[in-house]
């Protein structure tokens, strides 16, 4: 199998070995329902519940059963908005979010919408962050939810959570948070964040695909999407995948041992590569705020290339990255992250995305730092605008670095 120097992290992350370990079982011998009264059924059911503490260990959750498993990180952010939605309409059909969400958070409010419901869009500044006090004004009689990501999955900026959750609750509005980027990378509490609802996915730190959480705070209203058997506790229905409970469980355990020593080696190959490429490659911006930025994120606009052509060329010499979201692959519209924080539209169209991992070593940095300039300059000696920009007759669009 060919060998991939893998950075984009922030899409997927590969399976730790314990957690693949701790999967097995519930994909051979113990293969019992759950709900089943029999001890074959309440094995597996011993399984979800280790997995439930082990989660609620990871976010601070005193008491487990605040936790209901899903199919993953856009079920538990479109379960989070539609189901506070559906459930509160009688006080309101109003909701807040940001310009810069997922888009399982803007296809979810987009939904709402169409429905009758009015969603109003904050701003960020040129650093992707929303202000607090936006947010207080963006709120009315008819609020009934306020989402907000932990931190961006493409420009890896982190919010003031912690504010916003001040905010909500002295209005009395419920606060989602999808932190499907932050949980298991830095620490993330629930009453830290002052939040009444959490989206977590499971393959974002090392655990299994098609997994993931949500915590709901007690007293929050909230209808369930699914609907069926009594399974979690009456909150969504659906035979549990324990496999991937298991090994989500895991995942979460490993991480909270493991965090701090991850951060320190992550953070390092992000600098490294973050210097070399600013050395090496003119007219680069970093995207995303300097103090307030995920520790292994890096997104960089470059002028005069586009953002597929560097993909490309990267891939071809092993080099997996991306140019924003993975739920966006496929688009050819510049990043709506990229827009709202003002990268012009030919900038943003030149951007990629480098998200790194525990696994990532000093030689892949090394080698990334050898191609990409290469693979750059290959580029701009395609484009007509570079040649104009050599020959003074067009200025770089690069006003500043973001980083």
């Amino acid at each position: 199998m060919k060998k991939y120097i893998y950075l984009d992290h922030n899409a997927t992350t590969k399976p730790r070995p314990e957690v693949v370990e701790a999967m097995l079982p519930h994909l051979r011998g113990h293969y019992g329902n759950a709900s089943s009264i029999y001890q074959l059924g309440q094995e597996e059911r011993k399984a979800i519940d280790i997995a439930r503490e082990q989660l609620a260990k990871l976010i601070g959750v005193k008491n487990p059963d605040e936790i209901v498993f899903t199919g993953g990180g856009s079920e538990s952010i479109n379960w989070a908005i539609k189901g506070v939605a559906f459930a509160n309409r009688d006080k309101g059909r109003h909701i807040v979010t940001t310009k810069i969400e997922h888009s399982a958070v803007m296809k979810s409010c987009q939904y709402l919408e169409s429905m009758g419901w009015h969603v109003t869009y904050v701003g960020v500044d040129v650093y992707g962050r929303v202000n607090p006090a936006h947010i207080r004004e963006a709120i009315t009689k008819e609020t009934v939810l306020v989402s907000i990501m932990h931190a961006n999955n493409e420009i890896g900026t982190i919010e003031q959570v912690e504010e916003i959750g001040k905010v909500c609750r002295e209005k009395g509005v419920y606060l989602h948070v999808d932190a499907l980027q932050t949980v298991g990378k830095i620490p993330v509490s629930v009453d830290a964040l002052d939040c009444n609802l959490l989206s977590i996915g499971a393959h974002k730190f090392y655990g299994p695909k098609g997994v993931g959480a949500l915590y709901i705070r007690p007293g929050t209203r909230i209808h369930p999407l699914t609907h069926g058997g009594s399974h979690e506790r009456n909150r969504r229905a659906g035979t549990e995948n324990v496999a991937g409970i298991a090994g989500l469980g895991t995942a979460a355990e490993i991480a909270l041992k493991e965090m701090k020593h991850d951060e320190k080696h992550v953070r390092h190959l992000r600098d490294k590569l973050e210097k070399g490429i600013l050395q090496h490659i003119e007219c680069v911006r970093l995207n995303g705020d300097p103090d307030h930025r995920m520790f292994n994120t890096s997104n960089i606009s470059i002028e005069a290339v586009e953002g597929e052509g560097l993909i490309i060329g990267l891939d071809m010499q092993g080099i997996c990255v991306s140019s924003g979201s993975a739920c966006s692959s496929g688009q050819t519209e510049p990043s709506h992250v990229l827009r709202a924080i003002g990268v012009p539209i030919e900038l943003a169209k030149g951007s990629i995305r480098f998200s790194l991992g525990r696994e990532n070593t000093e030689e892949e940095i090394d080698k990334v730092l050898d191609v990409l300039p290469k693979v750059v300059e290959r580029l701009r000696g395609l484009s007509p605008l570079w040649g104009d920009y050599k020959k003074g007759l067009r200025k770089s669009v690069i006003t500043g670095k973001a980083a």
